[in-house]
């Protein structure tokens, strides 16, 4: 059957007729067209997704910056528009996973990629005119929340390219380096705001920390983005999905691995963005006598830099489980250190620690999507199932900042948030150690 279905492209088959016999699980297949198209599609598909978590995160790099540029927004106000990127990107996660079996993988990337340049463009307007509204601001930073749903549609649609063999690494690139964009907007933003780029982006505010450049931020990435769209139309393709009906989509709600994979992912993803959210403000809460603008994007950068290894230590092992169940005893370790760390008020174990602990997420979420195609063994499921696991972690980036703020509100101290976060992770070691990495599971993932 194999060997008939490659006779039929003929000799020299055309691109089209490549991707109307996509095969990746057939080796010959795979090894003369497959790779080479595949690899085209990821690579491009990874850089729009790192601009998609770079608008995502952006607005966190100039909210703090509103008060010394002449907005008279109260600091409820402020902190409402840091949580509405994540709030708007985790729920539009659920509807951008369907993406690429509805417009095809080539045309959901194009479309979700260019509707970046709107918020961006606003946004840059918005932030030259201290008479803005907030209902403006509210409008434009939902608008750009929609950034953070484009990578469900990215990772519902790369993996088809891929032979399951291959799959846990493909993944793992296209998440991992595409969340390099969340450390990337915060190694860029401190050069940006300080940058007189007047000429072309318009003139800055002074401020106590001098001359603010604030719009750079936003229209410097007006830039990449559209040189991306070029770069969408060159190499990327519409594989032929499979149709998505109402009854195939509710199929994996009653599934209960969807939600036991959504909890273990929501570990390592919802924490990663959670922490990339958060920590800047933690710090200066806990260490105001620390400068950490330079060294903001450093956990964001090792948790997105060790992602694919994770995938790719589960490809090799052939266990995303145990690669987690790993990760997570790790994580634990790491989150009590911490704690330590705050409660002796000694900063090198705070932030050592908070960066292994970053560094734990990026395994826990590349070897846990791994996981996700050897469990849902039909792959229209297992790529609903990634999808959606994907929008319930993003909710991290709203619930893990709401953590620490209801702890300091409630009891003046971060420290309770901390003890429901260790609770959380010993219960996923529990679930993935249960039903995916002790012998006797029955699922080998």
């Amino acid at each position: 059957m194999a060997e008939q279905h490659l006779a039929a492209l003929g000799p020299n088959p055309s691109r089209k007729e490549i991707l109307a016999h996509w095969d990746p699980e057939n080796k010959d297949f795979w090894e003369r067209y497959g790779k080479k198209i595949a690899t085209q599609n990821l690579y491009t598909s990874t850089w729009a997704l790192v601009l998609s978590f770079v608008a995502w995160t952006l607005w966190a790099t100039v909210a703090a910056k509103l008060k010394f540029i002449g907005f008279a927004f109260s600091d409820e106000q402020i902190f409402t528009l840091a949580a509405l990127p994540g709030l708007v990107g985790a729920t539009g996660r659920l509807f951008y996973t369907y993406l690429p079996g509805l417009m095809g993988g080539k045309n959901s990337c194009f479309v979700t990629t260019a509707l970046l340049l709107l918020p961006l463009f606003g946004l840059g307007r918005a932030l030259q005119d201290p008479t803005t509204s907030y209902d403006t601001f509210v409008l434009l930073v939902s608008f750009i929340g929609i950034a953070g749903a484009n990578f469900s549609a990215s990772m519902a649609n790369i993996g088809f390219f891929f032979p399951k063999a291959n799959k846990g690494f493909a993944l793992g690139v296209n998440a991992g380096v595409g969340n390099l964009g969340v450390s990337l907007i915060y190694l860029t933003a401190p050069i940006l705001l300080g940058w007189n780029l007047s000429s072309f982006f318009g003139p800055g505010v002074s401020g106590p920390e001098g001359m603010m450049y604030v719009q750079n931020v936003c229209f410097f990435w007006i830039i990449p983005t559209i040189i991306t769209l070029g770069l969408i139309l060159k190499f990327m393709d519409n594989l032929p999905l499979p149709k998505q009906s109402p009854k195939s989509i509710l199929s994996i709600f009653s599934n209960k691995h969807t939600w036991l994979m959504c909890w273990i992912y929501t570990c390592g993803f919802g924490s990663f963005i959670g922490f990339s959210a958060a920590l800047g403000l933690l710090v200066s809460k806990e260490f105001p006598e620390v400068s950490f603008s330079y060294a903001a994007f450093l956990g964001p950068f090792i948790g997105a830099g060790i992602r694919p290894v994770g995938g790719l230590l589960a490809d090799k092992l052939d266990s995303g489980s145990k690669v987690t169940l790993v990760s997570l005893f790790i994580m634990l370790g790491a989150t009590i250190l911490v704690l330590l760390g705050l409660q002796a008020h000694r900063f090198p174990l705070f932030f050592g620690a908070f960066l292994l602990l970053f560094l734990t997420t990026g395994f826990i979420n590349g070897a846990s999507f791994r996981m996700i195609p050897y469990i849902f063994t039909n792959p229209f499921h297992a790529s609903l199932v990634t999808g959606f696991t994907a929008a319930i972690a993003a909710y991290g980036a709203f619930f893990i900042p709401k953590i620490f703020g209801w702890s300091y509100a409630t009891f003046s101290s971060v420290i309770p948030a901390f003890y429901c976060i260790i609770g959380f992770a010993v219960s996923t070691i529990l679930i993935t150690w249960f039903f995916y990495a002790r012998k006797g599971s029955g699922i080998k993932c």
